[in-house]
């Protein structure tokens, strides 16, 4: 099981990288009060999410990272008989738990229209890449069962998910956004242990989901002011996502007055 260990081990890392880079964040707005901004445009943001995206992409062609992926897979088929779905579902679990603390009085950054706007945005930037990669790359799944392995679209989903409930929460609780990233980086896990994708393909997945809702919020502004401010019809927005099995998307249903 040591190469299994091994993938555990870089989602884990994945994961305690995006903790301490929340700690540094936490640190800076208490300095600078930001409580009630939305995330602002910084180059450093882009590290984490583009070392991920750059592991994945150079996966596809390293004879090295091949290799891993191959050792993993062999692990999972040689020792791993009884598959867990949860990842099916907990991939929607971070961002729909921001709607639940919302209804349980915990109040977040942004109103319930203006977070579900960030939160299919960032998902229809999310959803666009990683289908269009799959098309692209056509990189088959470790158990054969298709051609459209890379990158793993549960795994975007999770850290998207994970990503939108740290910025709408670091500011009530660093333990909110620390849970959000332990279930995406589960959700990766299990995708591996399904034997459903590679481990490029859930760290690719990881960067794009984590990068997906920083553009959301980094663009946000500019929908709010050029799109809804001009139709005050709106009055509040819900995002539903779902998954039939095979395939999985987000709906949004807005409020009209």
């Amino acid at each position: 099981m040591k190469s299994l260990n091994k993938s555990l081990y870089i989602l884990i890392i994945m994961f305690l990288c995006n903790a301490t880079n929340a700690q540094e964040i936490i640190k800076k707005d208490s300095l600078v009060n930001l409580k009630k901004e939305n995330l602002k445009f910084n180059y450093k943001q882009l590290i984490i999410p583009a070392a991920l995206i750059s592991y994945g992409v150079i996966g596809i062609e390293s004879d090295a990272l091949k290799g891993v992926n191959l050792d993993i897979r062999n692990e999972v088929t040689e020792n791993i008989d009884k598959k867990i779905t949860i990842d099916d579902f907990s991939q929607y679990a971070p961002a729909v738990s921001v709607y639940a603390l919302n209804l349980g009085g915990i109040k977040g950054k942004n109103n319930l229209r203006d977070r579900s706007v960030i939160l299919a945005t960032s998902y229809l930037i999310m959803g666009t890449s990683t289908y269009g990669l799959k098309k692209l790359t056509k990189i088959e799944r470790p158990d054969g069962s298709g051609f459209n392995s890379f990158p793993s679209g549960h795994t975007a989903t999770a850290f998207a998910g994970a990503e939108f409930l740290w910025q709408e929460y670091k500011d009530v609780s660093i333990w909110y956004g620390i849970s959000g990233y332990i279930v995406a980086s589960g959700t990766g896990f299990f995708r591996i242990y399904n034997n459903k994708h590679w481990l490029t393909d859930v760290a690719a997945g990881a960067g794009i989901g984590i990068l997906s809702t920083k553009i959301a919020y980094w663009i946000f502004p500019y929908i709010n002011n050029k799109i809804f401010k001009s139709n005050k019809n709106v009055s509040s927005a819900v995002v539903a996502p779902f998954y039939n099995g095979n395939q999985m998307g987000v709906g949004m249903v807005l409020n009209l007055k």
